[in-house]
């Protein structure tokens, strides 16, 4: 692909969004413009501002794995990469592992997706109940079967840090910013040839990219497109506890409660299970009954020690969720020549923003993914009917 005089527009101003014009505004080979249009500069709902901000390996495909290793090297330099001058982003990046549960009925699949990352180089172990106790003397194991632990590469960060350390970033090397909002599109043949902004203005474009976030379904609805991502609600709570495990990683409970220490306190929420109700666009206010009738039974169960716990603060925000196999969905959509997609990453968008702009600014600019293959996320295989699913969905 011709990279001259290439005018990108990319909806959505979101990590991934810049994280895709920070790789391109870096690449020398790239003379073209990059317009982020985002809608609301505040990020007050935006996915990447409400996340918990978690990054692992432990998941059960391949380029999950291959993009979080990559995202955790990239977090490790950001403050020198994305420096403004004498400003660096603070991530407050901590490497505090992941630890996986089982319970009875679960064990076999725990054990397959442990393989796959072993397979991967993940350094990633799985231990029995009888090994579970022995390292975490808080943890209740009675009804476990196994678990895996992450002993590197995992953790926790600023995930607002990151978004305004790409943000700034491309900024400074020549991206536009235009708050607005997209709401039409004008077209040439199969190509788009403008984005029609709620302002009155027109953005002329030869490559659109859709970055969304929860929002990219419906974008995909205004150019009659299919996109399958959804807007689902997920609430997060904040606790303290007066004697809590000092040495705990993000815990993720067979029961669908994950747990993680923030600071001096913790933060939780939990995934719905298959076959749960999961409503589409729900406002963003907080169930609190969930926390009394879902995250404290199944946190007391876990680790007795947070029986005593006092809830202190909440907040909710979207998932972008891909109901099909709830993986990204990254490349270009075969309904239009010049339509690129980077979105639907269920919950691990953000730890994977910097390996999905990498990919992207290759695939534009070259032609190709060179870094990480980035193929197995293309749309062709809704298309195909061959859903690639992530079963660790935490």
């Amino acid at each position: 692909m011709s990279n001259h005089a290439q005018e990108i527009v990319i909806i959505g101003g979101g990590a991934i969004g810049c994280s895709i014009a920070y790789f391109l505004k870096s690449d020398p080979q790239f003379t073209g413009r990059v317009t982020l249009v985002e809608r609301d500069p505040t990020y007050k709902h935006a996915s990447s501002a409400l996340s918990a901000s978690s990054i692992r390996q432990q998941f059960s495909t391949p380029v999950n794995i291959a993009l979080s290793r990559f995202g955790f090297d990239f977090l490790q330099n950001a403050p020198d990469v994305l420096a403004v001058g004498d400003d660096k982003p603070a991530l407050a990046l901590h490497e505090g592992g992941y630890l996986v549960m089982a319970g009875p009925n679960g064990g076999d699949i725990l054990k397959a997706v442990h393989a796959i990352q072993t397979k991967e180089n993940a350094p990633v172990i799985l231990l029995n109940p009888e090994e579970l106790a022995q390292r975490f003397s808080w943890l209740n194991t009675q009804d476990l079967s196994c678990g895996t632990l992450g002993l590197a590469k995992e953790g926790w960060f600023d995930g607002y840090g990151l978004l305004q350390g790409l943000r700034k970033k491309a900024r400074a090397l020549g991206a536009c910013f235009i708050q607005d909002e997209a709401i039409g599109f004008t077209h040439k043949g199969d190509a788009i040839s403008a984005v029609k902004l709620k302002s009155g203005a027109t953005l002329p474009c030869d490559i659109i990219i859709n970055a969304c976030g929860p929002w990219s379904g419906k974008l995909g609805d205004l150019l009659g497109l299919d996109i399958p991502v959804r807007a689902r609600k997920r609430n997060v709570f904040v606790f303290t506890c007066k004697n809590p495990p000092l040495d705990m990683p993000l815990l993720g409970d067979p029961s669908g409660v994950w747990v993680r220490r923030e600071g001096d306190r913790f933060i939780c929420g939990t995934t719905p299970k298959h076959g749960e109700p999961d409503p589409d666009d729900l406002p963003l206010e907080v169930d609190y009954a969930q926390f009394e009738d879902v995250l404290w039974p199944a946190l007391a169960h876990r680790v007795p020690a947070f029986e005593n716990i006092r809830q202190s603060a909440a907040w909710a925000g979207y998932y972008e969720v891909n109901p099909v196999d709830h993986n990204g969905l990254v490349g270009r959509h075969p309904g239009r020549s010049n339509l690129y997609l980077a979105c639907g990453f269920s919950g691990h968008g953000l730890q994977h923003s910097p390996g999905i702009g990498r990919g992207m600014a290759e695939l534009l600019i070259h032609g190709h993914f060179q870094t990480i293959d980035l193929t197995p996320l293309s749309y062709d295989r809704i298309l195909r009917g061959e859903p690639m699913l992530e079963v660790n969905v935490i």
